[in-house]
């Protein structure tokens, strides 16, 4: 741990100082890096209509992202850049001139253009788009900060910069995982794609070893190509300097090696690049990679796989020890993923490709990451790069290879354009990597099961787990099969109605015949006979022998459940009372919520309608018994405070 007063400043942005002058008119910098990459942001206020305003937003855009550390504030940036933008005009059209407006102008009211602008940004982007209210919500942090420095801002655009945007945060669209059809799908492509891409590298090595400079021996065989790609000396300009000018005039080994999407790639920048990729890995190759990872990795996010180095990466014969970065949550962290007895499946071809990548023939995620880094290998021995284990080769805009890490997100090197480039493949979407974590979560699920906190693992709090990856459809699939499990063991020991017994056979429930046909012995027979049996609405044949219950423990929750149980027995003598529990249940339907007496009152209140369906020549004398008040209902306490509330 560094002593006190041995801590290094944090090289992550410088700005350029504001002008010294508040109304000096100056073009404002700020440099920022991103994964070692410099980028620098500019304003420059004489591009407005309004420059004197611009400058002051500029300066306040720069003193907040320097006071809040702010790594990156391209968002910062865009919402006064667009705000400056729509000021100017805006203003015009009002009559002022926009060359006036100042943040401490008491002359103009900026809240009211805040206003305006708030207004009007929606309509630039797509309704489920969150881009309005994040610039907007930037927007008024910056006004705010500018606001607690400076005491001539009016007490107006104060207010306005302390309130809330007018615009509403749109919910953000669930991402779902993979199916699994899905999922075998892209791990089939993938693995496909990295065998092609070894034999690609490994025929293009072979014949580098045949290659000699072009320019003492002609630039139109391909070993030479190879050799100038090696060497450093290819380029689209020197490929326009000798070879013929016209395609049709080359040979016809040169021809083949363009790559297949013709395009922008169909003349000499499309040799370029096919020269390159016998060389060296692409963009488009990578997604392969990243693929099968995150597939295997359900420890790792996209964007920690993205930023690992090889450095970082320690291999031994157990496994692979990988120090991961998570920018997000600020945390560095190792983890060791162990070597898999595995084999390639179609690894006995191409015996000379697994000599040459060490690991092939490997698809666990040590044997992955080996083939990466021997495929990058020349890559990082021809070209001065960084050691990110997704680095790529790719043709600047001037046609020169350069070597940098993998943007994956340009336009034709996408994860959707990898997927597009196998048109046999019926992928959902959105095509986005984010899914290709879910899917490894939710794999995870269907194989453990278990309870909420064993599926979280150890990289996830409960909460996070249930948030962001236990909403999938796998897991609610899941999750309804071991409902619809628990509801029929319930349903399947319920699966008879309660017995009536007619009037007839009441005095014969001793008699071995009667009871045999009722599905009871002689002893239940007599103990129904003497009452003995009485749960208060119905009989019970076995009260320590309930659904509903353990077994040989008393059955507690007669009689709120006795028409539901198979074990009732029902004597034409007390319709009365079950009729004074019908209305009892429908009075219920009036105090409860629809969802809450569904819940407790549905399935006993279909029963009773049942049941009274069936004797229904009995149902006019009961109900002369309760007129003549000769039945009264006793119901437990302990039922009316569980079931009527």
């Amino acid at each position: 741990m560094p002593r006190r007063g041995q801590r290094q400043p944090r090289p992550v942005v410088r700005s350029t100082p504001p002008a010294p002058s508040p109304g000096a008119i100056g073009i404002r910098a700020r440099t920022e890096f991103s994964r070692e990459r410099q980028k620098v942001l500019r304003i420059d206020p004489a591009d407005y209509q309004c420059p004197a305003l611009a400058g002051q937003l500029a300066d306040a855009w720069l003193d907040y992202a320097d006071k809040n550390a702010v790594k990156s504030s391209v968002h910062q940036r865009a919402a006064v850049v667009s705000l400056c933008t729509f000021a100017g005009p805006h203003l015009a059209s009002l009559g002022h001139d926009p060359a006036d407006a100042r943040l401490d102008s008491a002359d103009l009211d900026l809240a009211e253009v805040v206003y305006a602008w708030e207004q009007q940004l929606s309509a630039g982007y797509a309704p489920q788009s969150n881009e309005p209210y994040r610039l907007a919500n930037t927007l008024l942090n910056i006004l705010d900060h500018a606001a607690q420095r400076d005491a001539r801002i009016p007490e107006r655009l104060r207010e306005r910069a302390r309130d809330r945007t007018v615009l509403r945060k749109r919910t953000a669209q669930v991402l779902d995982e993979y199916s699994n059809s899905e999922r075998l799908a892209l791990r089939e492509a993938a693995m496909e794609d990295i065998r092609a891409m070894e034999k690609r590298l490994a025929a293009g090595r072979l014949l580098l070893e045949a290659g000699r400079d072009p320019r003492e021996k002609g630039w139109l065989t391909v070993p030479q190509l190879l050799w100038a790609a090696r060497n450093g000396t290819l380029t689209t300009a020197s490929l326009y300097e000798y070879l013929p000018e016209h395609a049709q005039h080359w040979p016809a080994e040169l021809r083949e090696l363009r790559p297949a999407e013709r395009g922008p790639f169909a003349g000499r920048r499309g040799l370029a690049v096919g020269v390159c990729r016998m060389l060296f890995p692409s963009e488009i190759d990578l997604h392969p990679f990243r693929v099968l990872l995150l597939l295997s990795m359900t420890d790792c996010t996209s964007e920690e796989l993205h930023g690992l180095r090889v450095p970082e990466i320690e291999f031994s014969a157990q496994g692979a020890r990988i120090v991961q970065t998570k920018n997000r949550a600020s945390r560095v962290r190792a983890d060791f993923h162990l070597t898999e007895p595995e084999a390639d499946p179609q690894g006995d071809e191409g015996a000379g490709e697994k000599a040459f990548f060490e690991g092939g023939g490997q698809w666990d995620v040590p044997g992955l990451l080996r083939r990466l880094v021997a495929a990058n290998e020349l890559t990082r021995q021809v070209f001065d790069c960084k050691p990110w284990l997704f680095t790529a080769v790719e043709l600047t805009g001037k046609g020169v290879p350069q070597a940098e890490l993998g943007y994956l997100n340009v336009s034709g090197r996408r994860f959707t354009d990898w997927i597009a480039a196998h048109g046999e493949m019926d992928i959902s979407q959105p095509h986005d990597a984010r899914r290709l974590r879910k899917t490894a979560k939710t794999t995870r699920v269907a194989a453990l099961g278990g309870t909420l906190s064993d599926l979280a693992g150890d990289d996830h709090h409960i909460q996070v787990f249930a948030g962001h990856y236990a909403h999938g459809t796998t897991a609610h699939t899941l999750a309804a099969r071991a409902v619809n499990s628990a509801q029929r063991k319930v349903f399947d020991r319920i699966t008879t109605k309660p017995i009536l017994v007619d009037p007839d056979a009441e005095a014969h429930l001793s008699d071995p015949e009667t009871a045999d046909a009722l599905g009871i012995t002689v002893q239940q027979g007599r103990a129904l006979m003497d009452g003995e049996l009485d749960m208060g609405l119905t009989n019970c044949r076995e009260p320590t022998d309930s659904p509903f219950t353990g077994p040989g423990k008393p059955c507690h929750v007669a009689p709120a459940m006795c028409m539901v149980c198979p074990n009732a027995v029902i004597f034409t003598s007390q319709l009365p009372r079950l009729l004074l529990f019908a209305d009892h249940v429908e009075r219920m339907r009036e105090r409860l919520t629809p969802p809450v007496w569904q819940l407790h009152w549905g399935q006993k209140a279909q029963a009773l309608a049942e049941l009274f369906e069936e004797c229904a020549e009995h149902i006019p004398a009961a109900r002369e018994q309760i007129a003549a008040g000769a039945v009264d209902l006793d119901l437990p306490l302990g039922m009316r405070t569980e079931y009527d509330r």
